[in-house]
This record gives structure tokens, C-alpha cells and sequence, in this order.
């Protein structure tokens, strides 16, 4: 691809907080950015150059937002696949590809593609009824959880199964196809956040220690708590998933990493994530502005991390102390422009660099 020039256009899908902080990195570098969104008054688009207020599956206006950008790229991994297909009939360059977008958006095509990768994950089985649920957990064993198949995030969409007594009406109170993942005992989650560019140069983030609270990411640490054994499979487990879609941008893959040391995969992003914002000011290039370096065809920039990092999230009514906050010396402040907090919305974060 020949690199994108400073002025051209650069298309989001998305008007979320990934979306602007995207935006932003984009701006930096000269580019502008155009939001297509369904969402009126989206945080993104009060950053960005233009935006199309339209629906994810209006033929119309696709062609329309592919005409006025030179790549197109997403902020969330549930924008429909057809979305990223369609764009790309209309003669959008597109990235990431529609395939990673779809393989992504349903936990078992996720783990089954992850086992065809040799990659390791839970045991997991299909599940679309109380008998294929009863079935899979005769097979898998309990404790287990039961996920939607799809659209579920941030603790949404998941029932734990701690024994055979929880099973009976959890296919119902679920509500939509599901996929049974066997429990992991896991000593801690980790995530490696890695970028490819369309000459195919890789290049990775340090591995990123998490945790989380009521399903969300709470707190991410680094440098993680882990072997260089641990790095290094995360790292070549992150490569074959970047080569098999022929990847552009940045993906995130979260593990859980047990007593003995070994990994099993838990699922993948395909785009910026949360456990990189801490990359804002504490690697030479951050997270999302590395992802529009890879999309617009310019080199990748320097991963180095500049030193030891806590990163809080602001969930729900926690922005609320962002006057405290700004007064900490230490902490460094984001907060997302989004007009009301409520319970589990991630409202910004706080990151803390110890030199």
C-alpha cells in the first residue's frame, strides 16, 4: 500500500471512546477523520473532522462514507461483518479484514479458530438448548460458564454453572445461542497487544498484567508477573493469528496463565483495546497511534515502554472524582466526553507512571 499522505481522510467505524482517542492519534499525525456512526452526538465525532449519522447496514450511505475516505478502519469488533463486506464491494480498503471481524464477533468460531492455530483455550462446546447445555457440561464438567455466542462484553451475556444444579433453565435465561467454556483456574489474566502493517512488519506491546472487577477491566499493571517463556508464547500465538487473517492494526489477545506456567487463550479484539490506553504515555508510540500508522501504510513506530505502569479505569459514578484526580501530580487523566455515567459504563481512565 502507498503510505496514506497528511490530509487524507480516515474512516471509523464507530463513535465510541476507541473512536476518539483514535481520532486524536489520527489528528497528530495530519490526518482527518471521518466517524460513521448510529449514534448522534458520539464521543468520537465530537473530535473528528465529519461525521455520517447513519445504520451499519444502509447500502447507501456505505458507499457514500467509502467514497469520502481513503481506508477504513473499526473501533469495536461488533460492527456487523456485512458492514466491512459491503465497503469493501464499494472499493474501501478495509482494516482489519472482514474475515477477522467475523471470526471475532462469535465466541465458538473464536475458539475454534484459535484451536486450529494450536493455541490453546478452555474446553468449550456449542450450545442452543437446555439438551446440547446438558450434554456439553456432561462432557466438560462443571464449574463452567455459559456465554451468548455473540455481542456479549464486559461481564454481559454469562451465567457461571458452578455444579449439574445451576444447568436446569440456564439455556432460557441466557436467551440466544451460547457456547460452554470449561472453568480455568487461572494464577492471572494477561493480554498482548500487537500491531501489523500492510508489509506485513510485526511489532508487540509489553504483556499487560489485568484485572477485573464484575466482568469489566479494572486495573491493568505492567510489567506483568510472568516468565519470558510466557511473553514469548503470547508473542507467537499473537503472530499466527496475524498472519492467518493477513492483519492490519492493532489485536489484543487475553490469556489466562496457569499454576504450571502454560496459557489457554480467552478471547481476541480486533482493534485498539483497554489494556493498552496505558501505551498513551507510557510507550514511545501509543496503542492508537500505532493502529493509524499500520492502517494509513506508514512504518510502525517504537513500542518501548517508558516505565512501570498502574492503569485505573473510571467505571460508572468514578469520574465523578476527576477533580481529585486532575490535582494527583502523578495520575495522567482521560475521560471519554460521554454525557452520563451510569453502572459499568466506562467513563475514562487514569494512568500512574513509576519511574
Amino acid at each position: 500500500m502507498t503510505p496514506l499522505k497528511p490530509g487524507s481522510t480516515i474512516g471509523i467505524l464507530g463513535g465510541g471512546q476507541l473512536g476518539r482517542m483514535l481520532s486524536i492519534a489520527a489528528a497528530q499525525l495530519g490526518f482527518d477523520v471521518c466517524i460513521f456512526t448510529d449514534e448522534p452526538d458520539s464521543p468520537a465525532s465530537r473530535v473528528s473532522a465529519k461525521t455520517i449519522l447513519g445504520n451499519y447496514l444502509d447500502h447507501a450511505a456505505l458507499v457514500d462514507f467509502a467514497r469520502r475516505v481513503s481506508v477504513v478502519t473499526t473501533e469495536f469488533e461488533n460492527v456487523p461483518a456485512e458492514t466491512a463486506e459491503a465497503l469493501t464491494t464499494a472499493g474501501a480498503r478495509v482494516a482489519p479484514s472482514p474475515r477477522a471481524l467475523a471470526v471475532a464477533q462469535d465466541r465458538f468460531d473464536e475458539k475454534s479458530f484459535f484451536a486450529a492455530m494450536g493455541i490453546a483455550t478452555p474446553a468449550f462446546a456449542a450450545v442452543s438448548s437446555q439438551a446440547e447445555l446438558d450434554a456439553a457440561l456432561a462432557q466438560i464438567g462443571a464449574p463452567a460458564i455459559l456465554k451468548t455466542r455473540r455481542l456479549g462484553y464486559d461481564g454481559r451475556g454469562q451465567i457461571r454453572i458452578r455444579s449439574a444444579a445451576d444447568a436446569p433453565g440456564a439455556y432460557e435465561k441466557l436467551g440466544a445461542p451460547g457456547i460452554l467454556e470449561g472453568f480455568c483456574a487461572f494464577e492471572r489474566e494477561v493480554s498482548i497487544i500487537a500491531v501489523r502493517g500492510w508489509d506485513g512488519a510485526v511489532a508487540f506491546y509489553d504483556l499487560c498484567e489485568n484485572e477485573h472487577a464484575g466482568g469489566i477491566l479494572s486495573r491493568t499493571t505492567l510489567p506483568a508477573r510472568v516468565s519470558d517463556a510466557v511473553v514469548s508464547a503470547a508473542r507467537d500465538a499473537a503472530t499466527k493469528v496475524l498472519e492467518a487473517f493477513d492483519y492490519v492494526g492493532v489485536l489484543t489477545i487475553e490469556f489466562f496463565v496457569m499454576a504450571d506456567g502454560s496459557m489457554v487463550a480467552n478471547e481476541m479484539a480486533p482493534r485498539v483495546h483497554n489494556s493498552g490506553h496505558w501505551t498513551i504515555e507510557g510507550a514511545l508510540t501509543s496503542q492508537f497511534e500505532q493502529h493509524v500508522r499500520a492502517v494509513a501504510g506508514w512504518s510502525l513506530g517504537p513500542t518501548t515502554r517508558v516505565a512501570a505502569i498502574e492503569m485505573l479505569n473510571l467505571i460508572g459514578d468514578d469520574a465523578n472524582a476527576w477533580a481529585a484526580l486532575a490535582a494527583d501530580p502523578d495520575a495522567r487523566v482521560h475521560l471519554y466526553g460521554k454525557r452520563n455515567a451510569r453502572a459499568g459504563r466506562k467513563m475514562g481512565h487514569v494512568t500512574k507512571l513509576k519511574f
